[in-house]
């Protein structure tokens, strides 16, 4: 086969079956450290109040960003709405970052902050790139 041959060649069925599950769990695995972090803010509500308030956010704050977390991180699993909670939470990844990881001369809050520009690109390539065949968003499509 030349070159040109190859690039116009039709993807296998297992190259298909291979991207279909890895992007239901790039979307599982993105999606897990939110949900995890939401119910740990109810497990840990004044804790994570405190947090929030060094922060400089209000307190009252607390249970949308719970509400977020949660609720987003069960919409990217379930690939309902994907494109849109992507942005959500690249901009919520991106603001988080700034906002509490901003001490980069500690150590963990340079991880911190550069998982979260990670995590961020990886919302910014799942908007662009849509659910996937594994979701609610492409059975909408096709009904």
């Amino acid at each position: 086969m030349t070159t040109s041959t190859l690039s116009t060649a039709q993807p296998s069925t297992n190259h298909k079956l291979f991207a279909d599950i890895a992007d239901l769990s790039g979307r599982i695995g993105l999606a897990a450290i939110f949900l995890l972090a939401g119910v740990n803010k109810i497990q840990n509500y004044e804790g994570s109040a405190q947090y929030l308030a060094m922060g400089g956010l209000p307190e009252f704050l607390l249970p949308l960003v719970i509400l977020f977390e949660i609720g987003g991180a069960l919409a990217l699993i379930m690939g309902f709405q994907v494109r849109l909670t992507a942005l959500a939470f690249a901009g919520f990844s991106l603001l988080t970052a700034v906002m509490f990881h901003n001490n980069l001369a500690d150590q963990m809050q340079f991880l911190m902050f550069f998982k979260n520009l990670a995590m961020t690109g990886g919302f910014l390539v799942l908007a662009a790139h849509g659910a996937g065949r594994f979701s609610l968003d492409r059975r909408k499509s096709t009904v």
